[in-house]
């Protein structure tokens, strides 16, 4: 799979709130799939799967099964390679833009 195929499934899973929202769930400690079922309780069993399985196949959430436990993890490295690639490249050409502002309102106020 390329690299833009790869970053495609990563915004594709990002796309829907209750998906980052499970993220958000994630975020302080591994759960059980049945875990997650309880907090999103407005969803019936079968949707929150196949909300897993978009996060896991963009390698979002990282699963491992105990027993009969299915053990969902929060993979944060795809959203730093998003950050990397997308955010920082554009943010730092924005933060030199208003540095050069702020340099010349206060060259402007001096004068």
């Amino acid at each position: 799979m390329s690299s833009d195929d790869k970053t495609d499934l990563i915004f594709r899973a990002l796309a829907a709130p209750v998906r980052r929202s499970m993220m958000d769930a994630l975020k302080d400690a591994p759960q059980t799939t049945g875990d997650l079922c309880a907090q999103f309780s407005q969803l019936n069993r079968c949707t929150v799967m196949q909300h897993l399985g978009v996060l896991e196949e963009a390698d979002l959430v990282l699963v491992r099964r105990v027993g009969r436990q299915r053990w969902n993890y929060l993979n944060a490295l795809p959203i730093k390679h998003i950050h990397e690639r997308w955010i920082g490249r554009y943010a730092s050409g924005a933060v030199a833009l208003l540095d050069r502002l702020k340099t010349d309102l206060e060259t402007e106020t001096v004068a």
